[in-house]
């Protein structure tokens, strides 16, 4: 990431300070996942991203870095959160093939609606339904391990995430539980499709967490993954992590990945920072 894209992305998270809404009690806007929809740092949630409450909008911005042993993953971009009904959201994925050299691009358009629920105030849980559309920039590695599509593919998700009081020794639980169409190749960085399967799969994804204080919550996160190519495995993936939200306006996730294998590098693991501000 460029020096200037930078210094704008910090002055929209110090501005993020000032300006968050208010409409949501603290932690339950979620956090931002590397495809940049509201939720985990691997899996989307039901939650619609920003603090706005039904007569508001929000808007959010998200920088997030994943240190393995092969590669680096920088993901950035933001989204708007419309009446706690619909969130918008972009994303831009640069993968560093460190050991290699080169980089892949990638841009991811989404949208999710709420369709039923709360968090807190309904017995179900809310439940979402959303889209991500996934343009490859730079597809010459997809195609050199076979994926049946180097450009584009789009994923269609269900999610629902529901808070229970006081549930885990007077602590609050978070849960969150989501189904994905997806023919995407370790997220659509090696394309979409290939020599073992071209059809959408449904994948499952979730998450849970357990909120320690009003600024702290820690958790787990697993995601199915398809194995589309041949001759280069893909594996589920899962993480453990700590999250600090000292206000509505900034939260910080440190995360461990375990990502198993990517494009032939061997179980590759490691760290996952993520910084978001919420700037309405």
């Amino acid at each position: 990431m460029s020096k200037f894209k930078a210094c704008i992305l910090l002055y929209l998270l110090m501005v993020g300070q000032i300006l968050a809404g208010q409409g949501k009690l603290l932690e339950t806007a979620g956090l931002t996942q590397i495809e940049g929809s509201g939720g985990g740092g691997i899996v989307p949630w039901a939650t619609i991203s920003g603090y706005g409450s039904r007569d508001e909008t929000s808007a959010s911005v998200f920088n997030s870095l994943v240190f393995l042993d092969d590669y680096r993953l920088h993901s950035l971009g933001g989204s708007l959160g419309l009446f706690d009904r619909v969130e918008l959201s972009f994303a831009h994925q640069n993968l560093n093939l460190s050991t290699s050299g080169g980089e892949i691009r990638q841009n991811i358009y989404g949208i999710k609606t709420r369709l039923y629920g709360d968090l807190i105030y309904t017995f179900l849980p809310q439940i979402s339904i959303g889209v991500q559309h996934k343009t490859l920039i730079d597809g010459a590695v997809a195609s050199a391990v076979g994926a049946k599509n180097n450009n584009s593919g789009t994923d269609f998700y269900i999610a629902a995430t529901k808070v229970h009081l006081g549930a885990v020794g007077g602590y609050n639980l978070i849960w969150n539980l989501a189904a994905r169409a997806t023919k995407a190749n370790q997220l659509g960085l090696l394309g979409y499709g290939g020599g073992k399967n071209d059809d959408y799969q449904a994948m499952m994804e979730g998450s849970v967490g357990v909120l320690l204080s009003r600024n702290w919550v820690v958790g787990y996160e697993y995601r199915q993954k398809p194995n589309n190519l041949v001759g280069v495995k893909e594996n589920d993936w899962q993480d453990f992590f700590a999250t600090y939200i000292p206000n509505k306006h900034f939260n910080l996730t440190l995360a461990w990945t375990r990502l198993g294998d990517i494009a032939g590098a061997k179980d590759q693991q490691g760290f996952y920072f993520s910084a978001t501000g919420n700037l309405w």
